[in-house]
């Protein structure tokens, strides 16, 4: 299923990595070494988090879109 969350993406020098974080959605992370790879696999990991909180009965946010940062 392709979700419209919205995803920070960006190279970690530390990780050797680019790293994908889903606000919108807590602890949901994923990397990849190269920028495809991240964002295909941060898709993964937005399914399986949608699919573990159904199964524990929390709560799963509507994508809001672009969020505003201070």
């Amino acid at each position: 299923m392709d979700y419209k969350y919205e995803m920070i993406i960006y190279w970690s020098q530390e990780d050797e990595a680019f790293l994908v974080e889903v606000p919108e959605l807590p602890g949901c992370m994923a990397d990849g070494q190269s920028y495809e790879e991240a964002v295909a696999n941060a898709q993964v990991v937005i399914e399986e988090w949608i699919e573990t909180a159904r199964e524990i009965g929390r709560h799963i946010p509507e994508p809001r879109g672009r969020l505003m940062y201070a």
